[in-house]
């Protein structure tokens, strides 16, 4: 009973660290700052004003054109098993169609079980 009590106490833990360490905005990041008011202007195409959500569904991501559509690559994590990069299909009916990107990378505002919210690329030069 003690073995289980200990191991379910564990998995707690882990998660918890795991769900802190996923939600939390990048290190050193100024709310009020010019990226900051960029990143909350972003809204998901097709809705009046929901917003992609914060820096915590957002991540600075490698892209690739497939075909007629984007992909990016995303590290998803599998059950007892490590976080392995995949390649994910961006609908076209969630890229942004803005060239005013401050990061210089392509974005993917995504969550595992949801999908792709949105997605935008880098500035264009």
């Amino acid at each position: 009973m003690i073995r289980i009590l200990v191991a379910a106490t564990l998995l707690y833990l882990a998660a918890a660290v795991a769900i802190a360490a996923y939600g939390a905005p990048p290190e050193g990041s100024d709310p009020d700052s010019a990226t900051a008011r960029w990143f909350r202007s972003l809204i998901i195409p097709g809705t009046e004003q929901t917003p992609c959500c914060g820096w915590s569904d957002g991540r600075a991501v490698e892209y690739r054109v497939a075909g007629d559509h984007y992909e990016a690559l995303v590290g998803r994590q599998f059950p007892d098993g490590p976080e392995v990069p995949t390649w994910i299909a961006v609908p076209a009916g969630r890229v942004l169609t803005r060239t005013d990107n401050p990061t210089g990378r392509a974005g993917l505002f995504w969550r595992p079980g949801t999908g792709v919210l949105c997605f935008v690329l880098p500035a264009q030069v």
